[in-house]
């Protein structure tokens, strides 16, 4: 059987392999949000919603299950540490990471004078 590239679906990258490709760039932190803002992983520093940019983000679909909706940022800090937040979106969205994306967004759009 030959194969026609033309009717192959192109493989959409799971959220894990986008995970992996993003620390092969340099985004080794694991980003938390907490009560006071987007903590290290080791819980050791803690940024303000101005203290960060959001490079880049992803969204994954799940193939039958809306609840494995997922969102990855890739994030970097104005210190220079580079790493990544994932969450659900939608309904099953964590309020506290939306709330801080959303203020880091804003504040983006001031910056950039939208």
């Amino acid at each position: 059987m030959i194969e026609n590239k033309n009717d192959a679906t192109p493989k959409m990258k799971t959220l894990s392999e986008s995970v992996n490709e993003a620390i092969g760039k340099g985004y080794t932190e694991n980003f938390q949000v907490g009560t006071k803002g987007l903590k290290t992983g080791d819980e050791q520093i803690t940024y303000a919603p101005l203290d960060i940019a959001i490079s880049s983000f992803y969204r994954f679909e799940g193939y039958s299950d809306p609840q494995d909706n997922a969102i990855l940022y890739l994030i970097k800090t104005n210190d220079g540490r580079k790493g990544t937040l994932v969450d659900a979106y939608g309904a099953q969205a964590d309020a506290k990471i939306s709330k801080f994306i959303k203020d880091v967004e804003d504040i983006q759009k001031k910056k950039n004078g939208v």
